[in-house]
């Protein structure tokens, strides 16, 4: 694949139907606070912005399961690994004690966010790096090893509460703005989340896209035209990474408590649940994904304490029907669309 052949394989411009799709659902987002309030139902607003934060998270693992063809069982590790550092750093802050003597505490979401981007980056660094020389079952059992290691570390370290996880008294400051409050939490959110689309948009429309999906599609045959696939693997489980630690931050946040469950094998699950529920390979996918799940435990959890018997054959007939997912579903009801 030349760099001509891939030029002239770049996505067309977005249609006007899709543009305005979009821009119906941004407006419904700004404007979901407002209408709960009025419909007093201010405690839906709490709920929509964890399904923001976990279609974060499904998005960029999205990235490298659905168009990079990586199926990581470990995202929970930058997931969890992101939210610990809200914790670490907030409890230096408040015990003006600096971590390991060198770094200082605060409770800056301008700083606290890109400090968990940037560890959970070179965390997804490390670990692709020696994942991603295998492939296959082998890569999935990696994965999911190193999430393990990571939680079972966590719960060893006491001093960061062990099992019991760490409490953060108050949600990291931003311009003053009262981040207590649900509706400005939710804005926030929303504004990473749509930044965080439109950059994993930019991403898949772009050259390195086109290559990430060559690769997922056949490995064999990029390499054979002198394309390294490793490379361009790694960057992408990177950046997917990055993502899944942003949502992290957010979470611990979000839930101003974070504990090793953030960082086990099940969250991990869950993360691909969304993805699969979707959509796999789609930009919206993990939205729908997310809101599709955390709804649907939401409801299950106020009828019966055994919500996972009817969650399981909800998520089976749902797999098994849409073909594609929920975006899917969504793209046979609007003729002469596109899944993606």
């Amino acid at each position: 694949m030349s760099d001509n052949t891939i030029e002239r394989a770049a996505p067309a411009p977005l249609a006007i139907g899709t543009l305005l799709a979009t821009l119906l659902l941004a407006a419904a987002l700004i404007a979901l606070p407002f209408a709960m309030q009025a419909l007093g139902q201010p405690a839906l607003v709490p709920l929509a912005s964890r399904v923001l934060i976990y279609a974060v998270a499904a998005a960029s693992l999205n990235l490298a399961l659905g168009f990079g063809g990586m199926v990581s069982f470990g995202h929970a590790a930058f997931f969890g690994v992101g939210g610990y550092v809200v914790g670490i750093l907030y409890q230096s802050y408040t015990g003006d004690e600096p971590f390991l003597g060198l770094i200082p505490g605060t409770d800056q979401l301008l700083i606290t966010l890109p400090a968990a981007i940037l560890v959970a980056g070179l965390l997804a660094l490390v670990i692709g790096a020696l994942s991603l020389r295998t492939s296959g079952v082998q890569f999935i059992m990696i994965t999911l090893a190193f999430a393990q290691m990571l939680f079972f570390l966590f719960v060893s370290l006491k001093v960061y509460g062990g099992d019991d996880g760490m409490t953060i008294r108050r949600r990291n400051a931003l311009f003053g703005l009262n981040t207590r409050d649900d509706a400005t939490f939710y804005f926030i959110c929303l504004a990473v989340a749509a930044v965080v689309f439109l950059l994993f948009w930019r991403i898949v429309r772009s050259r390195f896209g086109l290559v990430l999906a060559g690769i997922r599609q056949n490995e064999r045959r990029m390499a054979a035209i002198g394309i390294a696939p490793y490379r361009y693997k790694l960057a992408a489980f990177v950046i997917s990474g990055m993502g899944a630690g942003l949502a992290g931050a957010l979470m611990a946040n979000y839930m101003r408590f974070v504990s090793p469950d953030m960082l086990h094998w099940t969250k991990s699950g869950e993360l691909m649940i969304m993805v699969i529920l979707g959509g796999v390979g789609t930009l919206l996918g993990p939205l729908l994904g997310a809101a599709a799940l955390v709804t649907l435990e939401t409801v299950l959890t106020s009828w019966t304490e055994h919500w996972q018997l009817v969650l399981g054959p909800v998520l089976l007939l749902v797999v098994l029907f849409t073909q594609g997912g929920l975006n899917g579903l969504l793209a046979r009801l609007r003729p002469g669309r596109s899944a993606r």
